[in-house]
Protein backbone atom coordinates (compact mmCIF):
# COMPACT_ATOMS: atom_id res chain seq x y z
CA UNK A 1 0.00 0.00 0.00
CA UNK A 2 1.36 3.15 -1.14
CA UNK A 3 2.29 6.12 2.09
CA UNK A 4 0.25 8.92 1.04
CA UNK A 5 2.01 11.07 3.94
CA UNK A 6 5.13 10.52 2.59
CA UNK A 7 4.78 11.26 -0.84
CA UNK A 8 3.71 14.32 0.00
CA UNK A 9 6.15 15.59 2.23
CA UNK A 10 8.54 14.45 -0.73
CA UNK A 11 6.91 17.03 -2.80
CA UNK A 12 7.68 20.77 -3.20
CA UNK A 13 5.07 22.10 -1.54
CA UNK A 14 4.51 19.25 1.59
CA UNK A 15 8.32 19.95 2.37
CA UNK A 16 7.07 23.11 2.71
CA UNK A 17 4.33 22.39 4.67
CA UNK A 18 6.54 19.79 6.77
CA UNK A 19 8.98 22.02 7.47
CA UNK A 20 6.74 24.71 8.69
CA UNK A 21 4.19 22.72 11.00
CA UNK A 22 7.45 20.87 12.46
CA UNK A 23 5.32 17.35 11.11
CA UNK A 24 7.15 14.10 10.80
CA UNK A 25 9.82 13.99 7.64
CA UNK A 26 9.91 11.06 6.11
CA UNK A 27 13.36 10.89 3.54
CA UNK A 28 13.70 9.36 0.97
CA UNK A 29 16.07 6.41 1.66
CA UNK A 30 19.10 4.75 -0.27
CA UNK A 31 18.13 1.54 -0.95
CA UNK A 32 20.20 -1.29 -2.92
CA UNK A 33 20.31 -1.35 -6.86
CA UNK A 34 22.41 -3.33 -8.97
CA UNK A 35 25.56 -1.58 -10.15
CA UNK A 36 25.72 0.33 -6.94
CA UNK A 37 29.04 1.72 -5.46
CA UNK A 38 29.27 0.75 -2.31
CA UNK A 39 29.12 4.56 -1.03
CA UNK A 40 28.10 7.24 -3.31
CA UNK A 41 31.40 9.48 -1.76
CA UNK A 42 34.31 9.84 0.72
CA UNK A 43 34.11 8.02 3.76
CA UNK A 44 35.63 9.78 6.91
CA UNK A 45 37.87 7.60 9.18
CA UNK A 46 38.87 8.38 12.59
CA UNK A 47 40.34 6.13 15.57
CA UNK A 48 40.75 7.14 19.05
CA UNK A 49 44.30 6.35 20.37
CA UNK A 50 45.23 2.69 20.22
CA UNK A 51 42.61 1.73 18.28
CA UNK A 52 43.45 -1.82 16.65
CA UNK A 53 40.43 -1.55 13.62
CA UNK A 54 41.45 1.40 11.68
CA UNK A 55 43.82 -0.02 9.61
CA UNK A 56 42.47 -3.24 8.16
CA UNK A 57 39.27 -0.73 8.04
CA UNK A 58 41.24 1.11 5.72
CA UNK A 59 42.22 -1.32 3.52
CA UNK A 60 39.26 -2.98 3.15
CA UNK A 61 37.40 0.32 2.29
CA UNK A 62 40.37 0.87 -0.47
CA UNK A 63 40.11 -2.40 -1.26
CA UNK A 64 35.96 -2.03 -2.21
CA UNK A 65 36.46 1.01 -4.23
CA UNK A 66 35.53 3.70 -1.32
CA UNK A 67 37.95 6.85 -0.81
CA UNK A 68 39.07 7.19 2.56
CA UNK A 69 39.81 10.65 4.45
CA UNK A 70 41.36 11.05 7.96
CA UNK A 71 39.88 14.98 7.82
CA UNK A 72 37.66 17.09 5.81
CA UNK A 73 38.79 20.73 6.57
CA UNK A 74 36.20 22.41 3.69
CA UNK A 75 33.56 20.43 5.07
CA UNK A 76 32.99 18.51 1.86
CA UNK A 77 29.76 15.92 2.39
CA UNK A 78 30.62 12.49 3.07
CA UNK A 79 28.72 9.34 3.01
CA UNK A 80 30.17 7.58 5.94
CA UNK A 81 31.43 8.63 9.76
CA UNK A 82 33.49 6.01 10.94
CA UNK A 83 34.76 5.67 13.86
CA UNK A 84 37.21 2.89 15.75
CA UNK A 85 36.54 3.40 19.46
CA UNK A 86 38.56 0.42 20.35
CA UNK A 87 41.20 2.00 22.02
CA UNK A 88 39.48 3.63 24.69
CA UNK A 89 39.73 1.49 27.94
CA UNK A 90 38.02 4.04 30.30
CA UNK A 91 35.35 7.21 30.64
CA UNK A 92 37.93 9.84 30.34
CA UNK A 93 38.49 8.89 26.41
CA UNK A 94 35.30 8.67 25.76
CA UNK A 95 35.91 12.63 24.81
CA UNK A 96 37.37 10.77 21.48
CA UNK A 97 33.97 10.43 20.66
CA UNK A 98 33.13 13.95 21.22
CA UNK A 99 36.27 14.70 19.48
CA UNK A 100 35.40 12.98 16.25
CA UNK A 101 31.05 13.60 15.93
CA UNK A 102 30.98 17.35 16.88
CA UNK A 103 33.09 18.91 14.26
CA UNK A 104 31.05 16.13 11.49
CA UNK A 105 27.89 15.62 12.48
CA UNK A 106 26.79 18.50 9.49
CA UNK A 107 29.16 16.94 7.16
CA UNK A 108 26.91 13.88 6.43
CA UNK A 109 25.17 13.61 3.12
CA UNK A 110 21.46 12.47 3.40
CA UNK A 111 21.22 8.88 3.96
CA UNK A 112 24.82 8.85 5.07
CA UNK A 113 25.73 6.40 7.37
CA UNK A 114 27.52 5.97 10.90
CA UNK A 115 29.85 2.91 12.18
CA UNK A 116 31.21 2.66 15.78
CA UNK A 117 33.81 0.07 15.81
CA UNK A 118 33.81 -1.28 19.68
CA UNK A 119 35.48 -3.98 21.68
CA UNK A 120 32.67 -6.27 23.60
CA UNK A 121 32.38 -5.51 26.71
CA UNK A 122 32.63 -8.78 27.75
CA UNK A 123 36.10 -9.77 25.91
CA UNK A 124 37.62 -6.40 27.36
CA UNK A 125 40.63 -6.32 29.86
CA UNK A 126 39.34 -4.28 32.89
CA UNK A 127 35.62 -3.34 34.32
CA UNK A 128 36.55 0.33 33.67
CA UNK A 129 37.59 -0.58 29.94
CA UNK A 130 34.07 -2.57 30.20
CA UNK A 131 32.34 0.12 31.21
CA UNK A 132 33.37 2.85 28.30
CA UNK A 133 33.28 0.19 25.99
CA UNK A 134 29.16 -0.75 27.06
CA UNK A 135 29.06 3.22 26.58
CA UNK A 136 29.08 3.22 23.23
CA UNK A 137 25.73 2.00 22.92
CA UNK A 138 24.31 5.27 24.37
CA UNK A 139 25.97 7.40 21.84
CA UNK A 140 24.85 4.72 18.50
CA UNK A 141 21.70 4.89 19.36
CA UNK A 142 21.22 8.43 19.97
CA UNK A 143 23.08 9.24 16.55
CA UNK A 144 20.51 7.41 14.95
CA UNK A 145 17.95 9.53 16.22
CA UNK A 146 19.32 12.84 16.34
CA UNK A 147 20.65 12.90 12.44
CA UNK A 148 18.05 12.50 10.54
CA UNK A 149 17.61 12.64 6.70
CA UNK A 150 17.43 8.98 6.27
CA UNK A 151 21.33 8.38 8.26
CA UNK A 152 21.72 4.91 9.94
CA UNK A 153 23.86 4.54 12.76
CA UNK A 154 25.37 1.34 14.15
CA UNK A 155 27.35 -0.20 16.77
CA UNK A 156 29.65 -2.89 16.05
CA UNK A 157 31.65 -5.03 18.56
CA UNK A 158 34.35 -6.74 17.23
CA UNK A 159 36.22 -9.38 19.49
CA UNK A 160 40.20 -9.92 19.16
CA UNK A 161 40.54 -11.94 16.87
CA UNK A 162 38.17 -11.17 14.24
CA UNK A 163 39.63 -7.73 12.79
CA UNK A 164 39.84 -9.73 9.43
CA UNK A 165 35.83 -10.82 9.69
CA UNK A 166 34.57 -7.49 9.29
CA UNK A 167 34.14 -6.93 5.61
CA UNK A 168 30.89 -8.84 5.35
CA UNK A 169 29.09 -6.37 7.83
CA UNK A 170 31.41 -3.52 6.61
CA UNK A 171 29.89 -3.86 3.44
CA UNK A 172 26.15 -4.39 4.41
CA UNK A 173 26.23 -1.26 7.24
CA UNK A 174 27.68 1.09 4.61
CA UNK A 175 25.57 0.28 1.28
CA UNK A 176 21.81 1.06 0.41
CA UNK A 177 21.19 -3.16 1.72
CA UNK A 178 21.18 -1.43 5.21
CA UNK A 179 18.54 1.15 4.66
CA UNK A 180 15.58 0.83 7.16
CA UNK A 181 18.15 -1.16 9.54
CA UNK A 182 19.45 1.91 12.37
CA UNK A 183 20.49 2.22 15.66
CA UNK A 184 21.55 -1.25 16.21
CA UNK A 185 24.69 -3.44 18.20
CA UNK A 186 26.22 -6.44 16.19
CA UNK A 187 28.69 -8.92 17.73
CA UNK A 188 31.40 -10.14 15.74
CA UNK A 189 33.52 -13.19 16.80
CA UNK A 190 37.30 -14.05 16.63
CA UNK A 191 38.15 -16.11 13.64
CA UNK A 192 39.34 -15.51 9.66
CA UNK A 193 36.87 -15.67 7.27
CA UNK A 194 37.62 -16.33 3.55
CA UNK A 195 35.83 -13.43 1.08
CA UNK A 196 33.45 -14.41 -1.71
CA UNK A 197 34.91 -15.09 -4.67
CA UNK A 198 32.29 -12.52 -5.97
CA UNK A 199 30.60 -9.60 -3.94
CA UNK A 200 27.85 -9.28 -5.62
CA UNK A 201 26.73 -13.25 -5.80
CA UNK A 202 28.34 -14.26 -2.10
CA UNK A 203 25.66 -16.93 -2.26
CA UNK A 204 27.01 -18.94 -5.42
CA UNK A 205 26.39 -22.85 -5.08
CA UNK A 206 24.52 -22.33 -1.62
CA UNK A 207 21.12 -23.72 -1.21
CA UNK A 208 18.41 -22.20 0.76
CA UNK A 209 15.24 -23.41 2.33
CA UNK A 210 12.53 -19.84 2.71
CA UNK A 211 9.74 -20.98 4.82
CA UNK A 212 5.94 -18.50 4.47
CA UNK A 213 7.81 -17.91 0.81
CA UNK A 214 4.55 -17.14 -1.57
CA UNK A 215 3.95 -13.35 -0.25
CA UNK A 216 5.21 -10.35 1.48
CA UNK A 217 8.75 -10.63 3.34
CA UNK A 218 8.87 -14.27 2.41
CA UNK A 219 9.13 -13.63 -1.03
CA UNK A 220 11.56 -11.29 -0.69
CA UNK A 221 13.63 -13.36 0.79
CA UNK A 222 13.82 -15.82 -1.85
CA UNK A 223 14.11 -13.15 -4.72
CA UNK A 224 17.17 -11.42 -2.65
CA UNK A 225 18.72 -14.83 -1.73
CA UNK A 226 18.30 -16.33 -5.79
CA UNK A 227 19.70 -12.80 -6.51
CA UNK A 228 23.00 -13.21 -4.57
CA UNK A 229 23.47 -16.46 -6.44
CA UNK A 230 21.60 -18.83 -3.99
CA UNK A 231 19.56 -21.89 -5.03
CA UNK A 232 16.04 -21.41 -3.68
CA UNK A 233 13.55 -23.63 -2.00
CA UNK A 234 10.60 -22.12 -1.80
CA UNK A 235 8.21 -23.14 0.67
CA UNK A 236 4.64 -22.92 2.11
CA UNK A 237 1.17 -24.43 2.62
CA UNK A 238 -0.29 -26.46 -0.22
CA UNK A 239 -3.54 -23.16 -0.29
CA UNK A 240 -1.26 -21.03 -1.22
CA UNK A 241 0.59 -22.98 -3.96
CA UNK A 242 -0.47 -20.93 -7.26
CA UNK A 243 1.49 -17.77 -5.42
CA UNK A 244 4.46 -19.87 -4.05
CA UNK A 245 4.96 -21.20 -7.89
CA UNK A 246 5.06 -17.51 -8.82
CA UNK A 247 7.99 -16.82 -6.49
CA UNK A 248 9.50 -19.98 -7.24
CA UNK A 249 9.29 -19.32 -11.13
CA UNK A 250 10.98 -16.15 -10.14
CA UNK A 251 13.63 -17.12 -8.23
CA UNK A 252 14.40 -19.86 -10.67
CA UNK A 253 14.17 -21.88 -7.64
CA UNK A 254 11.69 -24.64 -6.36
CA UNK A 255 8.40 -24.91 -5.11
CA UNK A 256 7.59 -27.05 -2.30
CA UNK A 257 4.11 -27.67 -0.37
CA UNK A 258 4.13 -28.47 2.76
CA UNK A 259 2.51 -27.89 6.20
CA UNK A 260 5.10 -27.50 8.35
CA UNK A 261 2.61 -27.71 11.30
CA UNK A 262 1.70 -31.45 10.28
CA UNK A 263 2.92 -34.62 12.27
CA UNK A 264 5.23 -35.99 9.98
CA UNK A 265 6.38 -32.45 8.48
CA UNK A 266 10.23 -32.62 9.96
CA UNK A 267 10.54 -35.74 8.61
CA UNK A 268 8.78 -35.18 5.08
CA UNK A 269 11.48 -32.26 4.59
CA UNK A 270 14.23 -34.16 5.88
CA UNK A 271 13.44 -36.64 2.71
CA UNK A 272 13.26 -34.08 0.48
CA UNK A 273 16.14 -32.73 1.78
CA UNK A 274 18.45 -35.83 1.61
CA UNK A 275 17.15 -36.37 -1.98
CA UNK A 276 17.94 -33.98 -3.67
CA UNK A 277 21.02 -33.38 -5.85
CA UNK A 278 22.40 -30.99 -2.98
CA UNK A 279 22.10 -33.06 -0.23
CA UNK A 280 21.07 -30.75 2.84
CA UNK A 281 20.32 -27.52 2.82
CA UNK A 282 22.79 -24.71 3.67
CA UNK A 283 20.63 -21.40 4.97
CA UNK A 284 17.43 -22.20 6.39
CA UNK A 285 14.95 -19.23 6.68
CA UNK A 286 12.28 -19.35 9.49
CA UNK A 287 9.80 -16.72 8.12
CA UNK A 288 6.61 -18.82 8.28
CA UNK A 289 4.26 -16.99 10.40
CA UNK A 290 0.81 -16.27 11.91
CA UNK A 291 -1.24 -13.68 13.72
CA UNK A 292 -4.34 -14.52 15.66
CA UNK A 293 -4.82 -10.90 17.71
CA UNK A 294 -7.09 -10.75 20.31
CA UNK A 295 -6.62 -10.14 24.26
CA UNK A 296 -5.62 -12.59 26.43
CA UNK A 297 -8.65 -12.52 28.43
CA UNK A 298 -10.64 -13.61 25.13
CA UNK A 299 -7.97 -15.65 23.77
CA UNK A 300 -9.36 -18.66 23.00
CA UNK A 301 -7.37 -22.05 23.08
CA UNK A 302 -6.81 -22.36 19.17
CA UNK A 303 -5.22 -18.75 18.66
CA UNK A 304 -3.08 -19.53 21.28
CA UNK A 305 -1.83 -22.73 20.34
CA UNK A 306 -1.80 -21.93 16.99
CA UNK A 307 0.68 -19.48 16.48
CA UNK A 308 2.79 -21.21 18.96
CA UNK A 309 2.83 -24.04 16.82
CA UNK A 310 3.26 -21.90 13.74
CA UNK A 311 5.95 -19.26 14.85
CA UNK A 312 7.98 -21.51 17.18
CA UNK A 313 7.39 -25.26 17.46
CA UNK A 314 7.63 -26.27 13.83
CA UNK A 315 10.91 -23.80 13.15
CA UNK A 316 12.06 -26.23 16.64
CA UNK A 317 11.43 -28.99 15.62
CA UNK A 318 12.58 -29.02 11.67
CA UNK A 319 15.93 -27.54 12.81
CA UNK A 320 16.17 -30.56 15.85
CA UNK A 321 15.84 -32.84 13.14
CA UNK A 322 17.68 -31.52 9.89
CA UNK A 323 20.69 -31.01 12.59
CA UNK A 324 20.46 -34.37 14.49
CA UNK A 325 20.72 -35.83 9.93
CA UNK A 326 23.58 -33.26 9.23
CA UNK A 327 21.41 -31.85 6.45
CA UNK A 328 22.83 -28.28 7.70
CA UNK A 329 26.40 -28.67 7.96
CA UNK A 330 29.17 -26.98 8.96
CA UNK A 331 29.16 -23.17 7.35
CA UNK A 332 25.28 -23.29 7.96
CA UNK A 333 22.94 -20.40 8.34
CA UNK A 334 20.34 -20.61 10.61
CA UNK A 335 18.43 -17.37 10.21
CA UNK A 336 14.83 -16.76 12.39
CA UNK A 337 12.35 -13.96 12.08
CA UNK A 338 11.46 -12.45 15.05
CA UNK A 339 9.35 -8.94 15.46
CA UNK A 340 9.80 -6.10 17.82
CA UNK A 341 6.58 -7.50 19.33
CA UNK A 342 8.79 -9.91 20.80
CA UNK A 343 10.92 -7.85 22.07
CA UNK A 344 8.20 -4.57 23.21
CA UNK A 345 5.66 -6.50 23.58
CA UNK A 346 2.03 -5.23 22.02
CA UNK A 347 -1.17 -5.02 23.43
CA UNK A 348 -3.75 -7.93 21.97
CA UNK A 349 -0.69 -9.96 20.41
CA UNK A 350 0.41 -11.92 23.95
CA UNK A 351 0.62 -15.22 21.53
CA UNK A 352 2.59 -13.28 18.78
CA UNK A 353 5.12 -11.72 20.78
CA UNK A 354 5.29 -14.75 22.84
CA UNK A 355 6.35 -16.92 20.05
CA UNK A 356 8.80 -14.18 18.45
CA UNK A 357 10.40 -13.80 22.22
CA UNK A 358 10.88 -17.83 21.74
CA UNK A 359 12.54 -17.20 18.23
CA UNK A 360 15.21 -14.71 20.29
CA UNK A 361 15.54 -17.01 22.66
CA UNK A 362 15.84 -20.09 20.26
CA UNK A 363 19.37 -17.73 18.83
CA UNK A 364 20.73 -16.98 22.00
CA UNK A 365 20.26 -20.27 23.56
CA UNK A 366 21.36 -22.30 20.63
CA UNK A 367 24.60 -19.87 18.92
CA UNK A 368 27.09 -21.24 21.59
CA UNK A 369 25.84 -24.83 20.90
CA UNK A 370 25.80 -24.45 17.16
CA UNK A 371 29.33 -22.74 17.17
CA UNK A 372 31.55 -25.06 17.58
CA UNK A 373 29.76 -27.31 14.40
CA UNK A 374 30.93 -23.87 12.34
CA UNK A 375 26.86 -22.93 12.21
CA UNK A 376 25.61 -19.88 12.74
CA UNK A 377 21.88 -18.98 13.95
CA UNK A 378 20.41 -15.44 13.95
CA UNK A 379 17.61 -13.03 13.83
CA UNK A 380 15.99 -9.80 12.41
CA UNK A 381 13.17 -8.53 14.09
CA UNK A 382 11.25 -6.52 11.41
CA UNK A 383 9.01 -3.07 12.59
CA UNK A 384 6.41 -1.93 10.45
CA UNK A 385 6.72 -3.41 7.20
CA UNK A 386 4.64 -2.24 4.12
CA UNK A 387 3.08 -5.81 3.49
CA UNK A 388 -0.57 -6.93 2.77
CA UNK A 389 -0.87 -7.47 6.49
CA UNK A 390 -0.28 -4.11 7.52
CA UNK A 391 -2.13 -2.79 4.97
CA UNK A 392 -5.35 -4.16 6.38
CA UNK A 393 -4.37 -2.43 9.72
CA UNK A 394 -6.80 0.34 10.80
CA UNK A 395 -5.84 3.80 9.59
CA UNK A 396 -4.65 5.23 12.91
CA UNK A 397 -2.81 2.10 14.10
CA UNK A 398 -0.81 2.03 11.04
CA UNK A 399 -0.06 5.68 10.39
CA UNK A 400 1.53 5.57 14.27
CA UNK A 401 3.51 2.00 12.89
CA UNK A 402 4.72 4.30 10.34
CA UNK A 403 5.95 7.71 12.07
CA UNK A 404 7.28 5.57 15.38
CA UNK A 405 10.82 5.39 14.01
CA UNK A 406 13.53 7.59 12.84
CA UNK A 407 12.91 7.29 9.43
CA UNK A 408 9.14 8.19 9.66
CA UNK A 409 8.03 5.70 7.37
CA UNK A 410 7.51 1.86 7.29
CA UNK A 411 10.11 -0.34 6.11
CA UNK A 412 9.58 -2.67 2.68
CA UNK A 413 9.81 -6.33 2.62
CA UNK A 414 13.56 -6.03 0.52
CA UNK A 415 14.73 -4.36 3.67
CA UNK A 416 14.24 -7.66 6.06
CA UNK A 417 15.26 -9.74 3.19
CA UNK A 418 18.80 -7.70 2.70
CA UNK A 419 19.56 -8.35 6.02
CA UNK A 420 19.08 -12.11 5.94
CA UNK A 421 21.13 -12.24 2.81
CA UNK A 422 23.95 -10.62 5.44
CA UNK A 423 23.32 -12.74 7.86
CA UNK A 424 23.17 -15.77 5.05
CA UNK A 425 26.02 -14.77 3.55
CA UNK A 426 29.88 -17.11 4.01
CA UNK A 427 31.56 -13.62 4.76
CA UNK A 428 29.63 -13.41 8.26
CA UNK A 429 30.84 -16.95 9.73
CA UNK A 430 31.45 -15.30 12.96
CA UNK A 431 28.52 -13.76 13.38
CA UNK A 432 25.92 -15.52 15.45
CA UNK A 433 23.71 -15.10 18.37
CA UNK A 434 22.43 -11.60 16.68
CA UNK A 435 18.98 -10.00 17.07
CA UNK A 436 19.20 -7.11 14.61
CA UNK A 437 15.93 -5.31 14.08
CA UNK A 438 14.92 -3.94 10.36
CA UNK A 439 12.51 -0.87 12.27
CA UNK A 440 14.10 2.26 10.86
CA UNK A 441 14.93 2.47 14.34
CA UNK A 442 11.69 2.15 16.39
CA UNK A 443 11.30 4.25 19.39
CA UNK A 444 9.37 1.46 20.94
CA UNK A 445 12.03 -1.38 22.40
CA UNK A 446 15.53 -1.27 22.91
Amino acid sequence: MADRYANFANSGLGRTVVKRLGLPDPPRLRRHRAGDPLVNGPVLLGAAPGGRLSEPIRKLLGAAGAEVTDQNPDGVRVSALVLDATGITDSTGLRALYDFFHPYARSLEVSGRVLVLGTPPEATATPAEATAQRSLEGLTRSIGKEFGRGVTAQLVYVAPGGEQAVESTLRFLLSGRSAYVSGQVVRIGAGDVPAPADWDRPLDGKLALVTGAARGIGAAIARVLARDGADVIALDVPAAGDALADVANEARGRALQLDLTADDAPERLAGYLAAGPHTGVDIVVHNAGITRDKTIARMSEDRWDSVIGVNLTAPERVDDLLLERGLIGSGGRIVGVASIAGIAGNRGQTNYATSKAGVIGRVQAYAPVLLPRGITINAVAPGFIETAMTAKMPIGLREAGRRLNSMSQGGLPVDVAETIAWLASPGSATITGNVVRVCGQSLLGA
